[in-house]
């Protein structure tokens, strides 16, 4: 389950030391690039307050949008399951797919071709530098799981989403699955 050899595709999971970092304090992350320039991925676990339509109002659908990250929280990022209807999309891995034709998707969302499970949207994302990635990881601040879910991780309901995979891990991590977040507050 655990894995220091990284790869597009795997969840990164915040080891419970993190605290204090708002960004990715219980985050689950879907590694969406990973290559020697560097990483990139989308938190799939904080869902912001407002929808798709809030942002683009030609939309009509009230989808999620997620904290994707904390680089470029001014754009918009979408991974989906749906290749078929997004052309120049980009395989993650498992069935899973990162961008393609916006005006296509937002006509696909309002005609109900796309549905909220096969599609979620992300504002900025989670960026790494060469190595930084693999430095974290040295520091504990990251565990690297395969993606069991495959495709059906866009199904996942985000707010136990940390403590399910937390409590996979067993051992030691037991404890912490029924912390609260912010020890401090205890």
């Amino acid at each position: 389950m655990h894995s220091e050899n990284l790869q597009k595709g795997q969840l990164l999971i915040a080891e419970p030391s993190i605290i204090g970092d708002s960004s990715f304090n219980r985050s689950v992350i879907l590694l969406a690039e990973h290559n020697e320039e560097g990483s990139v991925g989308f938190i799939l676990n904080k869902p912001l307050s407002y929808s798709l339509q809030d942002l683009i109002p030609e939309i009509e659908a009230a989808f999620t949008v997620y904290d994707g990250g904390p680089v470029e929280q001014d754009n918009l990022y979408f991974i989906h399951t749906v290749p078929e209807l997004l052309p120049n999309s980009t395989e993650i891995s498992n069935g899973i797919y990162w961008g393609g034709d916006f005006e296509r998707t937002k006509t696909l969302i309002n005609n109900g071709t796309i549905q909220r499970d096969a599609i979620r949207f992300f504002l900025g994302y989670s960026g790494w530098d060469a190595q930084q990635l693999e430095h974290e990881l040295q520091m504990h601040s990251w565990i690297v799981c395969s993606n069991t879910y495959a495709a059906t991780l866009l199904t996942k309901n985000s707010t136990g989403f940390w403590k399910e995979k937390i409590v996979e891990m067993g051992g030691d991590y037991l404890i912490w699955s029924n912390a609260p977040e912010n020890p401090i507050l205890n």
